[in-house]
């Protein structure tokens, strides 16, 4: 064990320093590290998201809000529009509200990670990441892509979750003092392009030589996976009313699925239960087709009725307002929405 916390870390730098990946939110390897702003974003935004889907929302925000304090004074539905398509929205509220903290404080992040832990919506990942990352401290960052190396690196065989204890502990003795951003970085990379999940690039890896799990055959059995319980069908009803080129968008509540956005009104549908309540004005109603999109613990299938008679839904107590047909792509529907927008924008063609 003494052996391999010497011997990964400097084989595994000396990789990262001929093939880290160039990323909008890193410094090179060896460099002064980033703008923690920079830093905080993207792991926000990396969250149970790939870097191809993050890399041009980073660059959107950056180029509109380049500050922690500038992110801070912005409009909550600003933000979320700016979200809009990169899933899970609790990311983005816990943005705002860390962003806030931060510059309430006067606009500088903590520089260790039990201080970081303290921030709105930093959990153990993100602030171990952003203090190694950004300030350099010694902190051990495991993320999906570092748990499935140092699973197969220690044949850790507990399953998951409860098998985190086991990877974290050895994580631990693996990670050094110095270069302690690089190390979690190019951990990071590894996982990503040479120890993925299937068909892991044992002969290019710089950690092959002592990985317990190559030398028994066996890298593609780690981590241990529990089996995948099936997921709940839900189903729900959205609203498409239009009048004079303006639909009828409502804001959802800021707490529960896609909380904070804007959207089509609908029936009240959750992760829990299917969709019940009435439309917000009485029919007739046409079917427009149907949406079905998965969630991370459910699916849904969302039926689209398309509003034909007359009446203001404002009249019927329900709350939105009225948006423009031609900047239909400026409101920051989530996609769910924005599939559910395009079938009853295709619809209203039709009848006319």
């Amino acid at each position: 064990m003494e052996a391999s916390s010497q011997i990964i870390p400097q084989a595994l730098l000396d990789w990262y320093d001929v093939h880290a990946r160039v990323l909008p939110w890193r410094s090179p390897p060896g460099t002064p590290p980033p703008d923690p702003y920079r830093v905080w974003l993207s792991e926000v935004m990396l969250q149970q998201t790939t870097v191809m889907a993050v890399k041009d929302y980073f660059a959107r925000f950056t180029a509109r809000w380049p500050s922690v304090t500038a992110l801070a004074e912005a409009a909550d539905g600003d933000v979320m529009a700016a979200w809009a398509g990169l899933g899970y929205y609790a990311r983005a509220r816990n943005l705002l509200a860390c962003a806030r903290a931060v510059a309430a404080t006067g606009g500088e992040f903590p520089q260790t990670e039990a201080a970081l832990r303290a921030l709105p919506g930093l959990g153990a990942y993100t602030a171990a990441a952003i203090a190694a990352i950004a300030f350099g401290e010694r902190a051990v960052v495991v993320d999906a892509n570092v748990e499935r190396v140092v699973a197969r690196l220690f044949a850790i065989g507990d399953p998951l979750p409860g098998g985190r204890k086991a990877i974290r502990a050895a994580a631990e003795t693996i990670t050094p003092s110095s270069r302690a951003g690089d190390f979690a970085q190019a951990m990071m990379d590894l996982g990503a392009t040479i120890c993925t999940p299937r068909n892991p690039r044992c002969l290019l890896c710089p950690l092959a030589p002592p990985c317990a799990a190559r030398a028994a055959g066996q890298a593609e059995a780690y981590p241990v996976k529990p089996a995948k319980a099936a997921k709940p069908a839900r189903q729900g009803r959205a609203f498409w009313i239009e009048r004079d080129e303006h639909v009828w968008l409502v804001t959802r509540p800021g707490k529960g699925m896609l909380g904070g956005m804007r959207a089509l009104p609908d029936d009240g549908w959750s992760a829990r239960a299917d969709g019940g309540t009435p439309p917000p004005l009485p029919g007739p109603w046409q079917r427009a087709g149907v949406v079905r999109h998965v969630f991370t613990h459910f699916s849904l299938e969302l039926s689209v009725d398309v509003h034909g008679g007359a009446g203001d839904p404002a009249q019927a107590d329900a709350a939105g307002e009225w948006w423009p047909l031609d900047r239909l792509d400026e409101a920051g529907l989530p996609t769910l929405f924005a599939k559910a927008a395009a079938l009853g924008l295709a619809a209203m063609k039709d009848v006319a």
